[in-house]
């Protein structure tokens, strides 16, 4: 696949069955969180992947909460729950980033080249697989410490994307954010991955870490083990009425 020109851009995702099965029914009895299961694992023409796309990492650290906890970190560790529900459950995923590091390529050097080959490294990534569902995982920040929620990010280039970030939105309020009234959105070219990739796609931004309680709850591990499990709901559920 020719790359796209990252340059000019603002820098603003098999075990047997009954293992997934207990760990989610545990999981459920605790945290009165519902799912589905789907079907089937696989499409006739091509084996699916689902990519986890860690937003941030290495010299990028993202937004941070107000005592200093960087987004990359967060983002990170929600992919990596994500990734061992999904993987349980039988499916192909990738990571494009599995620990604290960009994936810029080698010699490339000053921050803003590094950064932008990281870039084009995650949507090639993302455009790797016929048939896959990207997710990015991002956390949210603004000036005013009021606003609070995850919000779906999509863009036009896959019909499917926007189906995919309606049904994610709707799993974060009836799962972990009855409160939640904001809308998905469509991304604009400084989402480069979202706006670019070929599959269906959504940014996930989890919540805004300049929000006070929502951060901490971010920064909490059973907090983040709820968001992914939300983000793998919703993926199941999106996987379930594709057919």
């Amino acid at each position: 696949m020719k790359k796209k020109n990252f340059r000019g851009y603002t820098k603003p995702i098999c075990v047997m069955m009954s293992l997934v099965l207990c760990y989610t029914a545990a999981y459920y009895a605790v945290n009165s969180i519902e799912m589905t299961v789907p079907t089937s694992l696989t499409y006739p023409d091509e084996e699916l992947y689902i990519v986890l796309d860690a937003g941030h990492g290495g010299m990028d650290g993202g937004c941070s909460t107000s005592d200093g906890v960087p987004e990359k970190g967060i983002n990170l560790n929600i992919a990596k729950e994500v990734k061992e529900l999904l993987e349980l459950q039988g499916y192909n995923v990738v990571l494009t980033r599995e620990t604290d590091t960009s994936i810029h390529d080698k010699g490339v050097e000053g921050i803003r080249s590094q950064k932008e080959s990281d870039m084009e490294n995650r949507l090639d990534i993302f455009n790797e697989h016929n048939n896959a569902i990207c997710i990015s995982i991002h956390q949210n920040n603004f000036t005013d410490p009021y606003y609070s929620g995850a919000q779906m990010f999509y863009s036009e280039n896959n019909p499917e994307s926007e189906t995919l970030a309606r049904i994610m939105q709707e799993n974060f309020v009836k799962n972990i954010q009855p409160d939640n009234s904001r809308e998905i959105k469509l991304c604009g070219k400084e989402l480069y991955l979202c706006y670019f990739s070929e599959n269906p796609t959504v940014m996930v931004e989890c919540g805004f870490l300049s929000n006070p309680d929502e951060a901490e709850k971010l920064k909490n591990p059973m907090y983040q083990k709820e968001v992914a499990f939300t983000i793998f709901s919703g993926i199941n559920e999106f996987i379930e009425k594709r057919g």
